[in-house]
């Protein structure tokens, strides 16, 4: 008679890797897209989602930080349109071109921390 080892039995301390949630993933895309087709004060939801799921669920502190700098980069224009008394009609349209840029080259590194912290595991 064999007995056969099972290899998961050899490791009962062995955490599963925890995964990129989908939802940071979705909305670090989403964000560059919502911000370059003119719907910026929608994309707020999604600059929270990030925020929130990378801080809480991702281990990768270059994805908790590319997160924050997202989330600042998104904060300061919006706060600039809602304190201004001669704001424009929309975020989108008061907003300048270099803070779009901006926050689109946050999203990117966001995306890229999160594709980083998916390969090696760190999610």
């Amino acid at each position: 008679m064999t007995t056969t080892v099972d290899a998961r039995r050899t490791t009962p301390h062995a955490r599963p890797a925890r995964r990129v949630p989908r939802s940071v993933t979705v909305s670090a895309w989403a964000v560059p897209v919502m911000v370059v087709g003119q719907f910026a004060l929608i994309s707020g939801v999604p600059v929270a989602i990030a925020l929130v799921g990378a801080v809480r669920r991702v281990r990768e502190p270059a994805a908790r930080w590319a997160a924050a700098a997202l989330a600042l980069t998104y904060v300061v224009p919006l706060v600039a349109w809602l304190v201004r008394p001669d704001g424009a009609e929309s975020l989108s349209k008061d907003m300048h071109p270099a803070f779009a840029a901006l926050i689109v080259a946050a999203s990117a590194a966001l995306v890229v921390a999160l594709r980083r912290a998916r390969t090696r595991g760190l999610s």
